[in-house]
Formats: structure tokens, sequence, C-alpha cells
């Protein structure tokens, strides 16, 4: 089976018709393992299908954000982020840069939270923010060990 084919398999099983500008998009950013833009992955993708639409991608990435195969992030007040990580994990922001990095949920751990009055909280998420060490220096590594350059 091919990528494109476990694609439109995937598509498929979250009910999503894979037409090929759908698959083009979706194989972008659920291969990327980054955090990119709309605009990121319209450019990827109208590298090699110049016709897909700003809307294409835009109502694309809603639809799988729907169907539970991307989260949507925003930092600050940048645009939207998409994340192919639908499983509970926490992120580091590169003040630098602002790339993204996932850090595994099971590296921070949350010891106490007072929930707000009159809310139910249904899920959390952890940003941190740092910056990469100098070169020469250790390599900047998350609580659970890994290298969270790699991301």
């Amino acid at each position: 089976m091919t990528d494109r084919d476990r694609i439109a398999a995937l598509l498929r099983a979250h009910d999503i018709q894979p037409s090929a500008q759908r698959l083009a998009i979706a194989a972008f950013v659920l291969g990327s393992g980054d955090h990119p833009t709309a605009e990121q992955v319209h450019r990827a993708v109208t590298a090699t299908l110049p016709m897909v639409s700003r809307a294409t991608v835009y109502n694309t990435l809603k639809l799988l954000v729907e169907r539970g195969l991307l989260d949507q992030h925003r930092v600050d007040d940048g645009p939207a982020l998409y994340d192919p990580n639908v499983h509970h994990h926490h992120h580091l922001i590169d003040e630098d840069t602002g790339h993204v990095v996932d850090i595994p949920a099971d590296a921070i751990e949350v010891t106490r939270f007072d929930e707000p009055a009159g809310y139910e909280v249904l899920s959390y998420t952890v940003t941190v923010r740092g910056r990469r060490r100098d070169a020469g220096t250790e390599t900047p590594r998350s609580a659970a060990g890994d290298d969270v350059r790699d991301g």
C-alpha cells in the first residue's frame, strides 16, 4: 500500500472523501511532524498542485480538525497552527524562532489545579517557553530526556 493509499484510507475512515487536493493537504500536514500554518500548507501543496486555492486549504484543515485528525492551536496573536499529534501532549515555544516542539504528556506533572468557578475543565495543555542553548553546550532535553530540538 502506498502512502497516498494510506492517507486515502485514513480520510475515508474519518468520513472524508479523498479528493486530489485533500490528499495533498492531508499528506503534507499529517506527515510534517511540525505545526504548520495554513499559509505554509498552501505554499507546500501548491508547489505540486498549483490549482489548490487558499479556501480549499482552510476548508480542508477545518474538516481535518473537526474529524479529529488534527488539532488547532494559537500562540499569542499569531496564525492558527495545525498539529498532527492529536494525543495529549504539551508544547515548548522557542522564543527566538516561534518554532513549536511537542513535549510528551508524562514529561510534565501538574499536581494541582483549582477549577475556575462555573467551569468544568475538559482538558489542559501546558505551554513552556524557552530558547535553544548556545552551540557547544549541552543539547536541550525535555524532562523525559528527549532531544526537544527534533520535535
